[in-house]
């Protein structure tokens, strides 16, 4: 009888993680999830994610919770040793940039420092699992605000032809400011890439655009559409932050993130790096946002507008998708952006009913 296939998953109760968790034991995996609810500590009550491991747990049997901090290296380094996975997704992080301004050591202890870890105790005990790594487009830094840009009625857009399709892996992410957060996943993702190439392990960088889905958590620091959303929903106000609200995110479900890494899982590489995000078809403005969920609502957005944006905040960001389809030609996006507001819709309105 085949040995069956063990899943390493860190973040497993946030909004990558849990998707991950789901997609893997839906393909019959046994599946491990690292998490310690740290989002709680980061975001107060509205940013904890025991729901979701209440969820997991009561849907999936092939799934196990341990309650492990990824900065606790011997823990880390205990839990791989004895779980032998063989495949691992790293989706645990600090997420918020205006967050870790206010708290650096903890970011960066979160964010690089356990990323190390994990790196490390990957090497010693399953090197050849492949090793999958939720990066994220601030590793550009605000770099992408300096390409041509031109201010349209509801969104900035970039105005060479040549950036039409978004930004490559090739862009440069030196001589640029990356807030604290930015920096920190700057240092894991070359640290994942390093091992992949020092090491010849089997190491991917996924940097994300907008992930997002129905089993965000958002809060004002991070979860731009859960959180838009949310505000819609509860008649709360959304506050936009410098550029007119014309800044522009691509959104990827969680859905399309857990399909891209099993195509790496099955076909790895070493120190790999993509811009993983929904591409210009489902990009959108924050002005955007507000009049598509008023149309699936039916409630007006309540918001106000605070001149200062957020230090290196995108004024436009499209992930440029050219090279995961290349590579993986059976891979590509599956949910609209309106197919995605419903969703996030339905499952807030769903969560405030089970209250």
């Amino acid at each position: 009888m085949p040995q069956q296939h063990k899943l390493l998953v860190t973040g497993s109760s946030g909004l990558i993680g849990s998707e991950v968790v789901s997609y893997f034991c839906g393909l019959d995996w046994e599946v491990h999830g690292l998490d310690n609810n740290m989002r709680a500590d980061f975001f107060g009550p509205s940013g904890d994610t025991r729901w979701n491991l209440a969820r997991l747990q009561q849907t999936h049997r092939q799934f196990t919770h341990h309650e492990i901090d990824i900065r606790d290296r011997a823990r880390v380094d205990d839990a791989v040793s004895r779980i032998r996975p063989s495949a691992i997704v790293h989706a645990a992080a600090q997420p918020s940039h205006d967050l870790a301004a206010t708290r650096p050591l903890d970011d960066f202890d979160v964010n690089a420092g356990g990323t190390l870890n994990l790196l490390e105790a990957a090497r010693r005990h399953c090197p050849e699992a492949p090793f999958a790594h939720m990066s994220t487009n601030k590793v550009y830094g605000d770099a992408p605000n300096y390409l041509p840009l031109r201010e349209l009625e509801t969104r900035w857009d970039y105005a060479d032809p040549v950036d039409l399709n978004g930004i490559a892996e090739t862009f440069p992410i030196d001589h640029t400011m990356h807030s604290i957060f930015g920096a920190s996943k700057v240092a894991a993702d070359i640290m994942v890439q390093e091992y992949g190439r020092y090491y010849q392990m089997p190491t991917c960088c996924l940097r994300g655009g907008c992930l997002t889905g129905p089993n965000h958590s958002g809060v004002e620091l991070h979860g731009f559409l859960s959180y838009l959303i949310k505000c819609n929903l509860e008649e709360r106000t959304y506050r936009v932050f410098g550029y007119g609200g014309k800044q522009v995110r691509d959104n990827i479900h969680s859905v399309d993130v857990a399909r891209f890494i099993e195509c790496f899982i099955a076909r790895p590489g070493s120190g790999e790096v993509f811009n993983l995000g929904g591409g210009r078809a489902n990009a959108i403005s924050i002005l955007e946002a507000f009049a598509l969920v008023e149309r699936i609502s039916g409630k007006p957005m309540r918001h106000e507008y605070v001149e200062q944006a957020r230090k290196g905040d995108h004024k436009c960001y499209i992930s440029n998708l050219a090279k995961m389809r290349a590579r993986f030609p059976q891979w590509d996006i599956t949910r609209s952006l309106p197919d995605i507001f419903e969703e996030i819709c339905a499952a807030w309105l769903a969560r405030s009913d089970r209250r």
